[in-house]
């Protein structure tokens, strides 16, 4: 198992507050070691184990809870009274009306509360109404190129035979303990990406349509930072069918939707630089693992600037940027990182060996008549520092950084 510092920070952050933690996030990112670490911790640290109280409800033992009367019971008869009770509820999502059980708990007992879930509805309108204030999501990602290469140091492979594997296979932590052959990794991604499309789509929204929903999923891992819409992916799927009859858009803008409420899916809108607005049409899509991907389409060193992009853009919201597609003029960037303090222009290019590059690569930022810092990121090994206040970072530095 990988120790996910980040993420273990955040959570001690809030630790012993009334503030429920809410761990979202891929299926299979590290959700539930996270939390098995943590309470690890807290006995390590000298709790009690009978005031700590750790339910996965993807466990058999736990199929008697399925609705919030008999959460609430449950816990209730384990509570130490008078004491801080520590709480875990692993993919919680999976209780009918758990939010009333949660609020209960919180508001009657001295309870430290943290609970993952593998799909955005757990943070829907309902619960956001019940303990409005009181709670604070901690979005979890695949491993970083960071974390992976911190895992590996020690291995005799160089920096760039790592990003080369970790482009590939991805970053899912389960990988760190499979056999390092192809097959077994494909086999792996290939079980977890049917895992999501079965329990965290299909099942949860009801819809039945798994040809189409898997047909979308294709499209986007195969388009990866390619400008689309629901109209247009509807045409493109109802003609490589050759349909008769139309697609709609509306039934693909519903795909999207509950691909990226599985977290398996992310979407980047445009943002007007010079308006300093979000435009509402022509999104760009990444996938949050690139092994995932290449699982569903296969590996192709022609895609690799989509990879590198896709890598990049789920880097930046590691780093906490709400990240956008720009729009200067008739110009676009790659990215629009925007923080709490700062804004943040990248690029992203596999190499910018001569000018005609260089120069495309920066025409976007010349057009935006700002200030804020202006980034290349290239996968090139040899490279100038700067152009004209425009810095220039090597890919591999820019992860590890």
């Amino acid at each position: 198992m990988i120790y996910r510092s980040e993420y273990m920070q955040r959570l001690k952050a809030f630790k012993d507050s009334k503030i429920i933690k809410v761990v979202t996030g891929l299926r299979r990112a590290g959700k539930s070691t996270l939390l098995q670490m943590f309470k690890d911790e807290l006995i390590q640290s000298g709790v009690p184990k009978k005031q700590i109280q750790y339910i996965n409800f993807e466990l058999m033992k736990y199929d008697a809870i399925r609705g919030y009367r008999e959460l609430y019971d449950f816990v209730k008869q384990n509570a130490i009274k008078g004491r801080k009770n520590y709480l875990f509820f692993d993919e919680i999502q999976q209780v009918s009306g758990w939010e009333k059980a949660i609020n209960s708990l919180s508001l009657e007992y001295d309870a430290d509360i943290y609970i993952t879930g593998s799909n955005a509805y757990l943070l829907s309108s309902e619960l956001a109404t019940l303990i409005s204030g009181r709670y604070v999501e901690i979005k979890m990602l695949p491993l970083s190129f960071k974390e992976y290469y911190g895992y590996y140091a020690n291995s005799g492979k160089s920096k760039e035979e790592l990003f080369d594997e970790y482009l590939k296979y991805g970053g899912l932590p389960s990988l760190l303990s499979l056999p390092q052959d192809e097959e077994t990794i494909d086999a792996y991604l290939s079980s977890v990406y049917d895992t999501i499309i079965l329990k965290d789509v299909l099942e949860r929204n009801k819809f039945r349509d798994i040809d189409l929903l898997k047909r979308v999923f294709a499209f986007v891992c195969g388009n990866v930072g390619s400008i689309t819409s629901a109209n247009k992916l509807a045409k493109y799927l109802a003609n490589e069918a050759k349909l008769d009859s139309s697609i709609r858009p509306a039934t693909i803008a519903k795909i999207l939707q509950m691909l990226e409420n599985a977290f398996i899916v992310y979407r980047a809108e445009r943002y007007d630089v010079k308006g300093k607005e979000v435009l509402k049409s022509l999104e760009k899509y990444y996938v949050a693992d690139t092994g995932l991907k290449n699982a569903l389409v296969g590996y192709a060193l022609e895609n690799y600037g989509q990879s590198i992009e896709n890598v990049v853009y789920l880097e930046l919201l590691r780093r906490g940027y709400r990240v956008y597609v720009g729009k200067s003029e008739t110009k676009e960037i790659d990215f629009v990182a925007i923080g709490k303090k700062e804004t943040r222009y990248f690029q992203v290019t596999e190499t910018l060996f001569d000018k005609a590059t260089l120069q495309r690569e920066v025409a976007p930022f010349y057009s935006t008549n700002d200030f804020f810092e202006k980034t290349i990121i290239t996968a090139d090994k040899t490279y100038v520092s700067n152009a004209n206040g425009i810095k220039i970072v090597n890919l591999i530095d820019f992860l590890l950084s």
